[in-house]
């Protein structure tokens, strides 16, 4: 493997002229692999992943049917987000994304600080998806007697292999990734359409709205558990801001982005509330468990033959494509990171096939600290890490739109012009995002448990953050100096 660093990280940018866009040094040294079909597909992976797949069983029994208003108020937010850092993109595409935006509005502290909060969710989520992925294959009886941490080691291994070859293979994995989670979507959902339309028994139960009713309703023990789940929905949606990260490695992300984005909203509606509905509608909500995917569940119940397994290893999926996107996108968040002195050294680098190896690698050895995590407590791996990789979410989803927020204070100075591809509604949908992205932070307070505890740890992540800003600063400032001097 090549350590070389390229010319982008000896590159010292001019500074830019009054009004033109921002110049990133971490944007150089990319291939343009990405076509059309790659973006729109790593836009659809993102709005579709382990936390529907896995996570949806355990909310559901928790929370019952209102769990489709959860996801629903949620997939608003998220497309709020992830329009907000489009309209970001098509501003100036960076496949430092929102790390570089921060870095153009608020300096480089906001870069330091928007990057590690995008690292803590993927280093978390990283191990959420090894556990999923561990956890999918203990369905199968040749994997039943293998303990979850090897099989967690063995999933990180295999994508981490394909990751590091060049962006292209990622776009392939994921293209196809998409495929597979999309096709088995809607295929689940023609059959729960048949069943609830020709009333077929499943497991002795009749689908239809009598399932909901006869269960206790749309909200069976309370609309609290409804908003105490949010901050797991807000986890399913982790990684719609992928494609804005994506876009610094296609050739035309002008005309690529705004299709993709705008097709993010109906998949929510389509794929995460359709599903979920079905999910309620063809057995009591107390059928679902944490323990299992709910798609899987449906299917084991029907006794098709092989249909669960069919249904299982396309969950497994899901979790191996989060993982991999995970993997992608910190290696490239880092790399902008480290040319300008935030992140170590090492994570700028780059190999032969123009992938940034070290920030991959550094995310990756925060997943071996995950398999060591289901060595010792593998029933509570998943839970302790989503709720951290929620924090980290929240963080990322907050800079973006506070990012969104000053570009648009900007925009009414005259020193920045919008694109007209726009986020609607601006300032105010920034504003009552942030609000909600508040409020879920107070709800995981609220709930107690777990939640609490990760909330209780925020002063910690603040004074981290503070710390590591001080360990850096004199590295950053001196870059900073020597572009001015050039």
């Amino acid at each position: 493997m090549s350590d070389r660093i390229t010319a982008a990280e000896t590159l010292v940018a001019a500074p830019p002229a009054a009004g033109s866009p921002h110049v990133d040094a971490g944007d150089a040294g990319y291939s343009k692999d990405l076509k059309s079909r790659h973006i729109n597909m790593i836009a659809i992976g993102g709005a579709i992943g382990t936390g529907l797949f896995l996570g949806a069983g355990g909310r559901l029994a928790g929370a019952g049917p209102s769990l489709a208003i959860a996801y629903a108020v949620c997939g608003v937010f998220a497309f709020f987000v992830v329009r907000a850092l489009g309209e970001l993109v098509l501003y100036r595409p960076s496949s430092g994304a929102f790390v570089s935006y921060a870095r153009e509005f608020m300096g480089e502290k906001g870069a330091f600080a928007a990057g590690w909060l995008y690292f803590l969710n993927w280093a978390t989520t990283a191990v959420a998806d090894i556990t999923a992925a561990a956890t999918y294959a203990h369905f199968w009886g040749m994997f039943s007697d293998i303990p979850q941490w090897i099989l967690a080691l063995i999933a990180l291994a295999v994508v981490l292999t394909a990751n590091l070859i060049s962006v292209k293979y990622f776009g392939e994995m994921e293209f196809w990734f998409a495929i597979i989670k999309v096709g088995a979507l809607v295929a689940f959902m023609l059959i729960g359409i048949f069943l609830v339309v020709t009333q077929h028994p499943v497991d002795g139960h009749t689908p239809g709205f009598s399932t909901i009713t006869d269960s206790g309703g749309i909200f069976p023990v309370g609309m609290l558990p409804m908003l105490l789940v949010i901050q797991g929905v807000v986890f399913a949606y982790a990684s719609v801001e992928l494609c804005g990260v994506a876009a610094g490695e296609t050739k035309s992300p002008e005309k690529i982005m705004p299709k993709a984005i705008n097709s993010i909203m109906w998949r929510v509606g389509l794929f995460y509330v359709g599903s979920v509905v079905l999910l309620a509608l063809l057995l009591p909500y107390t059928s679902y468990s944490g323990d299992e995917s709910p798609f899987v569940t449906v299917m084991d119940k029907l006794g098709i033959p092989g249909a669960a397994g069919v249904m299982n290893l396309v969950v497994l999926t899901a979790a191996l494509s989060s993982l991999n996107s995970g993997l992608y996108s910190t290696g490239r968040i880092l790399r902008s990171m480290a040319l300008s002195g935030s992140a170590p050294k090492f994570t700028g680098r780059m190999n032969k096939g123009q992938v940034p190896y070290g920030g991959i690698l550094l995310t990756a050895g925060f997943g071996v600290l995950g398999v060591g995590l289901n060595y010792v407590m593998p029933g509570e791996a998943f839970e302790i890490v989503l709720n951290f990789a929620s924090i980290g979410i929240l963080g990322t989803w907050g800079m973006i739109m506070l990012c969104s927020l000053l570009f648009w204070h900007r925009s009414r100075d005259g020193r920045v012009t919008r694109p007209s591809y726009q986020l609607p509604w601006a300032p105010y949908t920034q504003i009552v995002t942030l609000a909600f992205l508040a409020t879920v932070v107070f709800l995981m307070w609220w709930g107690g448990g777990v939640g609490r505890t990760t909330v209780m740890c925020l002063p910690l992540i603040a004074a981290a953050l503070v710390g590591g800003w001080f360990v850096v600063r004199r590295r950053v400032n001196d870059l900073a100096q020597e572009r001015e001097d050039a």
